[in-house]
């Protein structure tokens, strides 16, 4: 049995003895599955309309500590429930786990029954909205990186992150005979995910030792982020029943490339006719692109943050890495933070190679739109392209280099205030505030290293 489930056949899998488990889960504001597992009858029976979670989820930190600051909840308030409403359309076989089928919940006031605003779906789910009042819907597709590694889970735990040995001992790229030494874990991702509903277009080595990268058919904005946060949970969950580790942090070592996770972009008509496309137009691209680019342009710097959320994203922003530092359009060039693909054809499209395998995909599909409507409504002129290599680039826009600088850049977006909410935004900045403040009392190695001696 595999694939997407209705209810009902949900039902007639129990009878059959076929499903007794269902995983209900939410999104956290690290993109991370959490929810609960049902005994597979009283989900059927009950709570296919609703369950509940504690509301400290959406105000939690990478350790889940408990972040005091947060308006939406805290321990004055007592931390109290969420609504976790199950999206039925999300209902899918669990083909790697054992009886299980997956669903994902929207998240809603436990009250009002209202849709929680700084809920990853929700923000989402507003920007997809805004879209369709112009006409618009948003086409994506997020490809993503990972490094596996020889040890397990456990055992990698238990040295300490240290001493790793990535599963190929030289850069993969494109090889076929290094990544046949992997295929026992990457068939069992691909054929999982076919399984689960995720239509698989292809698992590649990356540009490093031990690198690889799963790519998916593009969907609309919502279901590919639905997929993409599947996608990294499901390649945990086979890699650790495999005996492997595997990691999509942005720079997981100072001496591999980074994980990259770009994301296509295009808007289609409600009845699917692409928009970017313009045969009489150079490179094939509409006015609409254009405007959409130069709103992506326009707003990059602010919107960094959702696409970096991390101390550790900004590691990954190095020159001669195919990990971009400015942020310009290009034509096919990787150097560049946005560039153009399918050039001349109705895939024309815009890929947003800034994003790191650490993103929330809501969050980063979110903004990226939020950035293209305003560009759109604003008929915003699109900036000559830039020619060449984009690391020597001189004088153009940058990049924020680090954590600290992006949440300045965030902190002044008029755009994403009005698009989100402010109350959103604030928390998000309370979190990007958190993650900055706990990283600068810490003591790393590399500090240890240098002075214990010699200062």
């Amino acid at each position: 049995m595999t694939g997407m489930l209705t209810l009902s056949e949900l039902k007639s899998a129990i009878d059959a003895g076929q499903i007794d488990t269902v995983i209900a889960a939410q999104i956290d504001m690290q993109g991370r599955l959490m929810g609960k597992r049902f005994q597979a009858e009283f989900f059927a029976e009950n709570a296919h309309e609703e369950t509940h979670s504690c509301n400290y989820l959406l105000a939690t930190d990478m350790e889940m500590n408990t972040v005091d600051g947060y308006a939406a909840t805290g321990w004055a308030a007592g931390y109290g429930d969420y609504v976790m409403k199950p999206d039925l359309a999300t209902l899918r076989v669990v083909p790697w786990l054992e009886g299980t089928a997956l669903v994902l919940c929207d998240v809603e006031d436990h009250h009002t029954h209202a849709d929680v605003a700084h809920s990853p779906r929700a923000i989402l789910r507003a920007q997809v909205a805004r879209l369709k009042e112009m006409g618009f819907s948003a086409v994506m597709a997020s490809e993503l990186e990972f490094f596996v590694f020889k040890q397990s889970f456990e055992d990698a735990h238990e040295a300490g992150y240290r001493g790793l040995d990535p599963i190929s001992p030289y850069n993969e790229d494109y090889h076929i005979f290094q990544t046949t030494k992997e295929e026992g874990l990457m068939r069992a991702i691909r054929t999982g995910l076919q399984g689960a509903g995720i239509p698989v277009e292809n698992t590649k080595g990356e540009a490093d030792a031990g690198q690889a990268e799963i790519n998916v058919r593009y969907a609309d904005a919502l279901t590919m982020a639905d997929r993409h946060v599947i996608i990294k949970n499901a390649v945990k969950e086979i890699a650790w029943a495999k005996g492997r580790a595997v990691s999509f942090m942005a720079k997981w070592s100072d001496k591999a490339a980074g994980n990259s996770s770009h994301v296509h972009q295009s808007l289609r008509t409600l009845d699917g006719e692409p928009i970017f496309f313009d045969k009489n137009a150079k490179y094939g691209m509409s006015a609409i692109m254009g405007h959409y680019m130069a709103g992506l342009l326009h707003h990059a710097r602010a919107l960094t943050f959702f696409l970096a959320p991390n101390v550790n994203s900004y590691k990954r922003f190095t020159a001669g890495t195919f990990a971009p530092t400015k942020a310009i359009w290009s034509m096919d060039n990787r150097t560049a933070g946005f560039r153009v693909c399918g050039a001349n054809s109705e895939a024309v499209r815009v890929e947003c190679r800034i994003g790191g395998g650490d993103i929330n995909p809501y969050l980063t599909m979110a903004a990226l739109i939020a950035a293209g409507i305003d560009g759109i409504e604003q008929k915003r002129e699109l900036e000559a392209e830039f020619v060449g290599d984009a690391y020597g680039g001189g004088e153009v826009r940058q990049i924020p280099p680090t954590l600290r600088e992006a949440i300045k850049t965030l902190e002044g977006s008029d755009m994403l205030r009005e698009a989100f909410g402010n109350d959103v935004i604030e928390h998000y900045l309370h979190a990007a505030r958190w993650e900055q403040s706990e990283f600068d009392r810490q003591v790393t190695d590399w500090e240890v290293a240098r002075g214990f001696e010699r200062s």
